[in-house]
């Protein structure tokens, strides 16, 4: 394991690194684009721009130089016409020779200034005299003075003669193309990656019960069609097996209704005694462990999705509350309408009451409800569970020594379907230990 100094950096980086595809996929172009155009321009700027600087500099110092030596060669001609004329007509310079004064103290030069760097350099290697330069500005004139040992020599040279000056020309063509490459970039990405969102959602409304979107067809990358194509398939399958078990799970129920419909009627024909109220229990325990072992079997997967109140769910579990003698909190937070389906959820949050009024005098039952979630929680005061056996309750026919779970007949499907139409929602059940002592339910569903 790495135990260097930077051993937080990639958890760093994950934790600030977005999570979407759309945008992990916009940094796998742009960053390789960013780091391109970066050696492009710093290559550019250390060899084009300073190379062609550095020659400018170096031809219009020569220049100067040459205009040096004149003066010192030839300083007969007191008014200097001669080579004023020189100077503006065949190398583009405007030169004063004036009497000598002093040269202008230094100006302040920004931190980043390649032309009086450069200029500066071949001022003093090929002149070698005392020199004052004016390139700070957005004068198109670059002024430079000269000490001469009788006169002072002014130049006035233009400032593209000695400076790289369509240096921005590259950088804005290089931004221009790369916003022109980005945003075809991003315009072709949100295409490929749309019909990926749109399988996501149907995948996961599909595991909500919601039906197909209206919007949904193949569509995209070959790979993305064949993995819709996969996934229609698949729920083909799934609402195929869904439905023959249905049908086959009605006849079951319906051909052993009839036969406990016939015990009762036999029962109803006998004589009151005590054999006949033992037998009149068994076949109405019968019935229930069979309306159970069905409803597990069955489930609630043919419901419509539909609206549902908490504050009248809560409100009935209150008023059941009531008739038991037993003390239940209900409080809720937020928007109290939900898009479930209401039936079974009715059987989910019905389920968890009534187990933790069953082992507890006093229930707490809270929802929350937000832009992304809802979450349920169910608690008690009651025995609670060991930590390491809260899974196990969770397993058809499973019961604990305590009997936490709400079937008084002991099938052990309570919890077991209570957990089943959560995760039908997309959501789970978790359970962990209550503030007020007992167990804790907490449902946790997306919205």
């Amino acid at each position: 394991m790495w135990r260097g100094p930077f051993r937080h950096v990639p958890r760093f980086v994950s934790r600030r690194t977005p999570k979407g595809l759309y945008a992990r996929s916009l940094i796998i172009i742009i960053a390789p684009m960013v780091l391109l155009q970066s050696v492009l321009a710093f290559v550019f700027m250390e060899r084009h721009w300073q190379t062609v600087t550095q020659r400018l500099s170096t031809a219009v110092v020569q220049d100067i130089a040459a205009i040096i030596d004149i003066i010192d060669q030839y300083p007969q001609d007191p008014e200097f016409l001669t080579i004023n004329r020189i100077a503006r007509e065949r190398l583009g310079l405007n030169v004063l020779v004036l009497p000598p004064e002093p040269l202008p103290p230094p100006a302040p030069k920004p931190f980043f200034n390649i032309l009086d760097s450069i200029l500066s350099e071949e001022l003093t290697r090929q002149i070698g005299r005392p020199f004052w330069i004016d390139s700070v500005g957005e004068s198109r004139i670059l002024e430079i003075r000269i000490q001469l040992p009788h006169h002072l020599l002014r130049v006035f040279a233009p400032r593209n003669s000695a400076y790289a000056s369509n240096t921005h020309i590259f950088l804005v063509w290089m931004v221009g193309t790369s916003a022109v490459l980005l945003l075809i970039a991003i315009l072709f990405l949100r295409n490929q990656i749309r019909p990926i969102q749109k399988l996501a959602q149907a995948a996961e409304g599909f595991g909500r019960g919601l039906p197909m979107p209206e919007n949904f067809r193949v569509r995209g990358a070959s790979e993305v069609r064949r993995a819709s194509v996969a996934f229609i398939q698949m729920r083909d399958r799934i609402e195929r097996q869904i439905e023959q078990r249905t049908q086959m799970l009605n006849g079951v129920s319906h051909d052993l209704r009839t036969v406990l419909t016939r015990f009762r009627l036999q029962l109803a024909l006998l004589d009151e005694n005590e054999d006949r109220q033992e037998l009149e229990q068994d076949v109405d325990e019968m019935g229930r462990m069979l309306e159970g072992y069905l409803a597990f079997a069955k489930g609630e997967a043919g419901e419509d999705v539909g609206e549902l109140d908490l504050e009248r769910l809560f409100a009935r579990f209150e008023s059941e509350a009531a008739l038991k003698e037993r003390l239940i909190e209900t409080d809720i937070l937020g928007d109290p309408l939900i898009t479930v389906r209401p039936d079974s959820f009715t059987r989910l949050i019905g389920n968890l009451v009534a187990n933790a009024m069953r082992h507890g005098t006093r229930v707490r039952l809270t929802a929350r409800h937000d832009d992304r979630w809802l979450t349920i929680s169910v608690e008690d005061d009651g025995p609670g569970i060991p930590a390491d056996r809260r899974e196990d309750v969770f397993k058809p026919f499973v019961r604990l020594d305590e009997a936490r779970n709400i079937d008084a007949g002991g099938t052990g499907l309570g919890l077991a379907i209570a957990r089943d139409i959560a995760r039908s929602h997309g959501g789970d059940i978790l359970l962990s230990e209550s503030t007020l002592g007992g167990l804790k339910a907490m449902v946790r569903l997306p919205v």
